[in-house]
């Protein structure tokens, strides 16, 4: 599999996970996790989705080639490698969080938003580079 399809695939996934965690949240979650729980499930759910499609938008930058020799397709990998990551510690400890996990996930967290801020600066070499060819 190509690097950019393992990439749209991981989005797509992660895509339609959030769409499932969002409901189940809405629909069977809603009457058993308090106010505070929810709005945490929510916060999971919104930046697994938002981060979902930036990670599909990342592979098919990919996939499309607007890289070359002075477009260094390792910074496009850092940033899907990054949302990945981001994914799975920032949403992933929320979700446990939420359905009453141990608090000792609190500090995971931050270390998934560092990975979303990686994932989103790392874009920028390429999209400079990626202009200056155009």
């Amino acid at each position: 599999m190509a690097r950019w399809q393992l990439f749209v695939s991981a989005g797509a996934l992660f895509g339609g996970l959030g769409v499932l965690a969002g409901a189940f949240g809405a629909h069977a979650l809603e009457a058993r996790l308090g106010t505070q729980a929810l709005e945490t499930w929510d916060t999971a759910v919104f930046y697994q989705l938002v981060h979902a499609l930036l990670l599909v938008a990342t592979g098919l930058w990919l996939k499309l080639g607007y890289t070359g020799p002075d477009v260094p397709q390792a910074s496009l990998s850092v940033a899907a490698f990054a949302l990945i990551a981001g994914i799975l510690l920032f949403s992933g400890s929320l979700y446990l969080l939420a359905l009453g996990g141990p608090r000792a996930l609190g500090p995971v967290t931050p270390l998934g938003g560092v990975a979303f801020v990686v994932g989103w600066l790392s874009l920028i070499p390429a999209a400079q580079r990626s202009a200056a060819r155009r």
